[in-house]
């Protein structure tokens, strides 16, 4: 016999798993993170306009590599009052924001200038 899902229930479940995600401390979300969507996001939301396209900096602080831990960069991104605007919740969501996080902690170092020869003669 063949049991029939209830639409509400899936609903209502759905409804529970985005409450209990939204609710995860930021360590939890940093590892459900995904580094591809958090560089679209880095991309749509403009953080490339002041930060670069790879964080290396520019107008804005450097961002990678090397970020700051996820705590630390949500608190600064939601109550900064420097030259950046703060980004509410509303704006850009815990999850965006570690997906960003997932991003800046991808992007490799760079290499060594020792590693380099025209900079080594």
């Amino acid at each position: 016999m063949k049991t029939k899902t209830n639409p509400i229930r899936l609903t209502a479940a759905g409804a529970a798993l985005a409450a209990a995600l939204g609710a995860l401390a930021p360590q939890d979300l940093a590892l459900a993170a995904s580094a591809e969507k958090g560089k679209a996001t880095f991309v749509s939301k403009g953080c490339w306009q002041c930060h670069g396209f790879v964080g290396q900096g520019g107008v804005g602080t450097k961002l990678a590599p090397n970020p700051l831990p996820l705590d630390a960069m949500t608190a600064f991104v939601r109550n900064t009052k420097g030259r950046m605007p703060p980004y509410s919740e509303a704006v850009l969501s815990n999850e965006d924001l570690a997906d960003i996080h997932a991003y800046l902690d991808s992007i490799p170092k760079g290499a060594d200038y020792k590693s380099i020869p025209l900079l080594n003669p």
